[in-house]
């Protein structure tokens, strides 16, 4: 029996007119929300089926379009044709088991208003979707990303590289054999001109031939017009017959005066070459190799082929494997959605009679009771807790608006003490939704736009993680607003909530850091420097003494000592740097000309570098600068020579290259801005400050490093930048004010200590 209680009025009391009002304003949300989606269905069966076709054909035109057949498609092109493909199948295949379920529905007690039916359905479909469409996914990139390298560029260039560093052995060992071929054939023909073959000095000087050489065999074979070949001189023969050494179908190529080398014995290169056309002698040699690299220069060959003929069935293997992907999670999904309408049958009959009682409380009535008899089973003790919702909800609507009154007053105090906090703090609810964000927090983490009620994961997956991995304290990598940050984060729980606060220790790790690479600079300076001058003066003590004596290779015995005293420069250069960067000296700072300093590091590198334009454009302004002008020199000379070196180093640079400085001053502040239009920044351009850090060959990573040290004891700021067009932007920008007292700063301690030195005797006294 159901029991309809009449609806009661909102009396004159203000909390209880403003609750009153609250729970309708939320009734009312409710109902406009429930409408929206029966007029967006129908539009959407309509065009799903279209959607569908059109997935469909585009997916048919990439397949077909992108390159040549035999080359597999990119795993992340497959993976969103198959997400694609696959979400518009069962958005279609959810739309027809609504329909089933709407069918259904009408049949029940409720007609077309029982709705639950449907909801049960499509929940349990939308539950089966979306793991499933996420696993397909997973599951196609893990497979292609797994193969990709195999059908790849790279595993073709490792393959291709294996068989030429095989052939190259053979290819060098040929080159070899055919220098030695052509000179020793040109000496035979020397001696041959002036003596015989029978001539008993010419036994002796075919053997220093070959022993010179350091050939395996040798021979002079001579052919008869009808193609036999004979012995007239040999060394070191073994038993292979001389057909075998000169083919009678290599004589036509031989008679052009050609010679032929080949590596067809499997043990040794041979060559064979025209020695005399009239008497239609040859000469033979060969050199004995490594079997084991000849084969494994055919293995490569035999393997590379291979390869080939499985890449060009690489694509279709990749359509056939996502296909099957998507026919089973199709399958997954039908079979949820039986399962659903089974289990959505046997829910809603029951729940049917408590509907329209629900639907009166819907409709404001918070007075409103149902009067269910008493039955043990659930929907009794649903029918009985329905009751008691109603009536605990008038009580409680009371007291939730004193609570929120309360509860914002609180917030509004906990926000006004968290924004005089340096550190950064972010409060996130259980559900790890943003509560509280500190002005601080929004600083750090460059929060323009309002947070408040948004994912944790959203914001910062960084942070997110630490909760997940229920760390108390830890020090995360994170990038703001293209720049990464290293940020100190403690977590702390309190009520159900948690709470980060973190600070940004980039700065302090950086300076740490280069504190420790100083260090090393000085061990590796004190360690390496003794010994150079010994190893130079040995190497040019036997240069000088020796150099006239040696008899054997002379030349080589100058090349290694002039490679010693070489290599020792080089060394030396570099534990100079070492020991520049270590023991950077206190700038002295002064009043200076800045542009006559930058025109002098221009000059040095543009008489260098005569190909290169350079350009200083300074407004003709003529600005001065308190600074060390032997360390700002320094500092844009580097900066020049790095620039030049880049343009010299890049391959693909067609243009002429420019090099441009500019001087601007502006707001009391000094800007120098050198641009260049070489091969641009690598990747890891944040790291290109540190020391030790280069992507040269010929650099060691201590010109920014120093570069950076200047700029900072000059209380300025460092800034690599992409150029415009191609290339990379230097700035330097520095505090005039902020180094004019820094002048003032080094002028008093001048003068002091100018005064305590004519007090000497002073001095000693005290320290004696």
């Amino acid at each position: 029996m159901l029991t309809v209680f009449p609806k009661p009025r909102p009396c004159g009391n203000p909390a209880t007119m403003a609750a009153y009002g609250l729970v309708s304003r939320r009734w009312r949300r409710r109902a406009v929300t429930a409408l929206r989606p029966r007029r967006l269905l129908p539009l959407l069966e309509i065009l799903a089926p279209l959607a569908a076709l059109l997935v469909v054909a585009v997916s048919y035109r990439v397949v077909t379009a992108s390159g040549k057949p035999e080359i597999p498609i990119s795993p992340t092109v497959v993976a969103l044709l198959l997400g694609a493909n696959l979400l518009s199948f069962m958005v279609l295949m959810v739309l027809a088991a609504r329909r089933v379920a709407l069918h259904r529905a009408a049949r029940s007690g409720l007609g077309g208003k029982a709705r639950l039916h449907v909801r049960l359905v499509a929940f349990f479909s939308l539950i089966a979707t979306a793991p499933t469409l996420l696993v397909v996914i997973f599951a196609s990139l893990l497979f292609q990303l797994g193969t990709e390298f195999w059908f790849s560029d790279k595993a073709t260039v490792v393959l291709r590289s294996s068989e030429r560093v095989a052939q190259a052995y053979v290819t060098e060992s040929k080159e070899r054999l055919l220098g030695d071929i052509l000179a020793m054939s040109g000496d035979l023909r020397s001696a041959l001109s002036a003596t015989t073959i029978d001539d008993p000095r010419f036994a002796p000087f075919f053997a220093r031939q070959v022993a010179y050489r350091g050939l395996s065999e040798a021979a002079i074979i001579s052919v008869d017009r009808a193609g036999t070949p004979q012995l007239i001189a040999l060394a070191n023969l073994d038993k292979r017959p001389l057909d075998k050494r000169l083919p009678p179908a290599t004589l036509p190529f031989l008679a052009g005066g050609q010679p032929r080398i080949t590596a067809g014995a499997g043990d040794r290169i041979e060559g064979t070459i025209l020695l005399d056309a009239a008497s239609r002698t040859y000469l033979y040699i060969s050199r004995q190799s490594d079997r084991n690299v000849l084969a494994q220069a055919a293995r490569a060959r035999s393997a590379l082929g291979d390869y080939v003929a499985t890449v060009d069935r690489a694509r279709a293997l990749q359509l056939r494997f996502n296909i099957l992907l998507m026919i089973i999670a199709l399958a997954i999904l039908g079979i949820a959605i039986w399962v659903a309408m089974t289990v959505a049958d046997r829910l809603v009959r029951p729940v049917n009679d408590l509907v329209a009682a629900a639907r009166r409380v819907a409709a404001g009535d918070l007075s409103a009771r149902v009067h269910i008899d008493p039955s043990p089973d659930e929907i009794g003790t649903l029918g009985s807790a329905f009751n008691r919702m109603t009536r605990k909800l008038g009580e409680q609507t009371g007291a939730l608006v004193a609570a929120n009154s309360q509860l914002e007053s609180r917030s509004a105090f906990i926000e006004a003490v968290l924004s005089g906090v340096t550190a950064g703090v972010i409060s996130v609810d259980g559900d790890r939704r943003i509560t509280l964000v500190n002005p601080s927090a929004r600083a750090m983490l460059a929060l323009e736009e309002p947070v408040d009620g948004r994912p944790l994961a959203d914001i910062s997956p960084e942070l997110h993680h630490i909760l997940d991995a229920g760390d108390r304290e830890a020090v995360v990598q994170i990038v703001i607003a293209g720049e990464p940050r290293t940020l100190s984060v403690r977590a702390v729980a309190a009520e159900g909530a948690r709470v980060l606060t973190f600070d940004d220790i980039t700065q302090r790790l950086a300076d740490q850091r280069r504190a420790a690479w100083a260090d090393v600079a000085r061990r590796i300076a004190h360690e390496i420097k003794n010994p150079l001058t010994p190893i130079q003066l040995a190497a040019e003590r036997l240069q000088r003494r020796y150099g006239k004596e040696i008899q054997s290779d002379p030349g080589v015995f100058e090349r290694l000592t002039a490679t010693i005293v070489r290599q020792v420069g080089d060394m030396r250069r570099i534990v100079d740097e070492f020991s520049s960067f270590a023991r950077m000296p206190k700038p002295a700072f002064r009043e200076e000309a800045i542009v006559d300093i930058a025109r002098q590091a221009m000059f040095l590198q543009e008489v260098a570098h005569p190909a290169i334009s350079f350009s200083l454009d300074s407004e003709g302004l003529t600005p001065t600068m308190i600074c060390d002008r032997r360390q700002l020199g320094q500092a844009l000379t580097n900066l020049v020579k790095n620039a030049v070196e880049a343009i010299e180093e890049n391959p693909a640079q067609h243009a002429p290259g420019v090099i441009a400085m500019t001087i601007r001053i502006a707001e009391r502040r000094l800007r120098i801005v050198l641009a260049d239009n070489g091969p641009g920044l690598p990747p890891e351009r944040e790291r290109l400050t540190e020391p030790y850090m280069t992507t040269r060959k010929r650099g060691t990573g201590l010109g920014l490093a120093i570069v950076r040290k200047i700029v900072e004891d000059h209380l300025g700021t460092l800034a690599l930048r992409d150029r415009p067009g191609g290339g990379t932007m230097v700035e330097m920008d520095f505090d005039l004010e902020a180094l004019g007292s820094l002048a003032v700063e080094g002028a008093d301690r001048a003068g002091n200590a100018a005064e305590e030195a004519k007090f000497p005797e002073l001095k000693r006294s005290g320290t004696g």
